[in-house]
């Protein structure tokens, strides 16, 4: 028995020692051994695989070649007018990125003065770096909400004009992709603290709040925005003293506003009910306010609990945004319509809808994977 405690014991040789630990073969794991699993597990499986493949191929060979090799990115212009005989040539064939060349400072702009157009310009720079410093984390303090101000507040400086130089500029004269970002900024900016406040009330127990605030979520989420916007537009201006009227785009952003709340009430109110039922009596025990409880509490955690449905809501309502046009506001969408009604550029929609088509994209896919990262982020922290 020693002598086999003393074998046991006894260190391995340098060989067994050397031989670190294997990965595990490239067949059982990775992607070869998921392409197994998902993509050619029988023969049915690797048939569809290998056609959807060969589709796939075929159509990015198609696009490549409408879009890039056989595309047409300028056309002479005499007398102010486009020659688009070389684009009409090619009977589909190629892309006309010609009509963006022309057009897109209309589509970005719309009808805002030509030699002013640094303007709207800027101020689409400054939506995008708002959103970036509002992304950052160490930019969550109380002084963001002074950046937001001031930023809004330079924002309608730049496009109204009227001081420091700047020519005067009337709202009927906007239009384009800033258009976009204003009704949506603002509609988000105003929305969500708005919808805290009627998701706590449909929780109140005071019946008169918790009444009014049911009234206007089920009377909001019952009708079209289509039908808010028509009744903010047409309806709306007939109840006005005589004498007192509201612009058009305000009267477009407060029914925007109103319709986004309703729909947030209902996602931060499911947030409220999923939080677990002690959160609250530990809140209580330590002898905290309502809204100390609520705001240092309740709603960190349940809004946490609700960031994809959150985010969804926005994402629709940065597209719905494009409902504005029944009221003859030229947003980015309605400005990419307006741009191929010239006679000379009819016919080559498909670029124009492809241009603003990523243009959605770009800012939909930056909403979806921030608060995909802000979701994990905030999960990995709860953990710890």
């Amino acid at each position: 028995m020693a002598e086999i405690a003393a074998e046991a014991s006894a260190p391995r040789p340098v060989e067994d020692a050397a031989i670190g630990p294997r990965r595990p073969p490239l067949l059982a794991v990775g992607p070869v051994a998921w392409a197994r699993a998902n993509l050619f597990s029988s023969w049915l499986s690797t048939a569809v695989t290998l056609a959807l493949l060969y589709l796939i191929a075929r159509w990015v060979m198609g696009f490549v070649d409408w879009a890039f090799l056989n595309a047409i990115w300028s056309v002479p212009v005499t007398n102010g007018q486009a020659q688009t005989q070389a684009c009409r040539a090619l009977a589909g064939t190629g892309a006309c990125w010609a009509v963006i060349t022309e057009k897109h400072r209309f589509i970005l702009f719309g009808t805002y003065p030509y030699e002013e157009h640094w303007r709207p310009a800027l101020c689409v720079l400054l939506f995008i770096g708002l959103y970036i410093v509002s992304a950052m984390r160490r930019f969550w303090r109380k002084e963001l909400a002074l950046i937001w101000l001031g930023t809004l507040t330079l924002i309608g400086v730049l496009m109204w004009g009227g001081m420091f130089g700047l020519s005067y500029v009337p709202q009927e004269r906007w239009g384009g992709l800033v258009i976009t970002l204003i009704l949506s900024t603002f509609g988000i900016a105003l929305a969500f603290p708005l919808s805290i406040l009627v998701a706590l009330g449909r929780r109140s127990k005071l019946p008169a709040i918790k009444m009014l605030c049911v009234l206007y979520v089920e009377l909001i989420r019952g009708v079209p925005l289509i039908s808010l916007l028509f009744m903010a537009s047409v309806m709306f201006p007939l109840f006005l003293p005589e004498g007192l009227n509201i612009d058009k785009l305000l009267r477009a952003q407060i029914a925007i506003i109103l319709f986004a709340a309703a729909y947030l009430a209902e996602v931060v109110r499911g947030g409220l009910q999923a939080l677990p039922r002690g959160q609250y009596e530990a809140a209580d025990a330590l002898g905290l306010s309502y809204w100390q409880k609520t705001g240092f509490i309740i709603l960190p955690q349940a809004l946490r609990l609700v960031i994809p449905p959150l985010v969804n809501t926005f994402i629709g309502m940065f597209k719905d945004t494009s409902l504005v046009l029944i009221i003859g506001i030229f947003d980015l969408l309605t400005a990419g319509k307006t741009a191929i009604v010239e006679p000379a550029w009819q016919g080559f929609g498909i670029e124009v809808y492809v241009t603003v088509g990523i243009i959605y994209f770009i800012f939909c896919f930056a909403m979806s994977r921030y608060s995909q990262g802000l979701e994990t982020e905030l999960n990995q922290h709860r953990v710890r």
